[in-house]
């Protein structure tokens, strides 16, 4: 697939099944992550990868989660089963006199929008979610996230399952303007 059009049809899938990325495209997609921008090059993201058994232990972080917060159990027990495989991008910022910290989790962001690209590009697919376990206390910490450490997002992999919905395109101009 060409470059200009992957970027130009990216969308997400939120129906995905297996098989997902392994080997050398899971290296892949790993390797187009840490080739985002990185002012500094203070490498601000790390990930975790889950699936098999995984995914139930991120099922029963999940409904902890929900039962402490009092929110729907039920729906925590199937999150993570949506995909045969989640990367938890967690920006991992560093204090620096020159580099804010919303350039670094804007990296960490970047890292995870190139990660779904190369997914892509080699034929499967994904969505980058957050919601409330993004930003869940118990959650990070039983997934061993240190201070100042957040979740910016799970990015689910695998093939498409049944018809991809593709966004009509965008006006440009309708979000450009020029100065001068």
């Amino acid at each position: 697939m060409q470059a200009i059009e992957l970027l130009l049809n990216r969308h997400s899938c939120a129906k995905l099944s297996a098989p997902a990325p392994q080997g050398d495209s899971l290296k892949h997609i790993y390797e187009a992550g840490l080739k985002t921008p990185d002012h500094g090059g203070l490498k601000p993201w790390r990930f975790i990868e889950v699936s098999g058994s995984g995914l139930d232990q991120l099922s029963d972080i999940f409904i902890r989660a929900a039962e402490l917060n009092k929110e729907d159990v039920e729906k925590a027990k199937t999150i993570p089963y949506r995909a045969p495989l989640i990367i938890i991008a967690i920006a991992s910022v560093k204090a620096h006199p020159r580099i804010p910290e919303i350039e670094q989790l804007l990296s960490a962001g970047c890292a995870v929008h190139a990660m779904q690209m190369a997914a892509q590009a080699q034929g499967f697919n994904g969505i980058w979610r957050t919601g409330p376990a993004s930003y869940d206390d118990y959650v990070k910490s039983e997934l061993g996230l240190s201070e100042g450490e957040q979740i910016v997002g799970y990015l689910y992999l695998g093939t498409p399952d049944g018809d991809v919905i593709v966004k009509k395109p965008y006006i440009v101009e309708d979000f450009v303007s020029v100065l001068g």
